[in-house]
């Protein structure tokens, strides 16, 4: 009886083929990772913007439908400050009168100063928008600015009775600041 010794020729890799093609992988793997990770940080950050805006444009609209000045007609028109007797509040007096909440903010004056952040984020209505704005911040400075450069006026009775730069400043949960500026005019 013969005996038949039948080879098969084996296929397969080695090992230093193998070795190589981890090392191939993890290079592919971590250029992929480097390139997509700050893609999708970015997605985020669009989604924030617009929330942001969406609280700038609302506390703005709040603020801008008050009177110019504590010592303004509340309807507007008739009685305005710097006008006969009657002066504007100063630059150094811009904030709210005391006793004044949010809720009885009759003038532009009373948000200086105003900061909300993270659960006591609120409507003017008084409702809490913590669940949609959990993280953000919101910051509100008002300054007389007559000539409207931009410039809050430094002197304690300068620019008080033309014109008032509201600004307010929407920081999202990663740290990026959006700020807002309108001006409230003397009519």
């Amino acid at each position: 009886m013969r005996f038949r010794y039948i080879f098969f020729k084996q296929k397969g890799f080695t090992l230093v083929e193998t070795i190589v093609g981890i090392v191939v992988l993890s290079i592919a793997f971590s250029i992929i990772t480097t390139l997509i990770y700050p893609m999708v940080e970015n997605s985020a950050d669009q989604l924030h913007q617009i929330r942001a805006a969406e609280l700038g444009q609302s506390m703005l609209n709040e603020i801008q439908g008050r009177s110019f000045d504590e010592n303004s007609d509340r309807n507007g028109g008739l009685v305005r400050c710097g006008e006969l007797t009657i002066t504007c509040t100063a630059n150094n007096a811009l904030t709210a009168e005391t006793g004044e909440s949010r809720a009885t903010y009759d003038d532009v004056d009373d948000y200086n100063g105003l900061n909300l952040s993270g659960d006591n984020i609120e409507n003017s209505l008084g409702e809490t928008l913590d669940g949609l704005y959990s993280g953000f911040i919101i910051g509100v400075i008002v300054c007389n600015d007559g000539n409207y450069d931009g410039v809050c006026s430094n002197s304690a009775s300068a620019d008080t009775d033309t014109a008032k730069l509201i600004t307010v400043t929407v920081t999202t949960p990663t740290g990026f600041a959006i700020n807002f500026s309108s001006y409230r005019a003397n009519f």
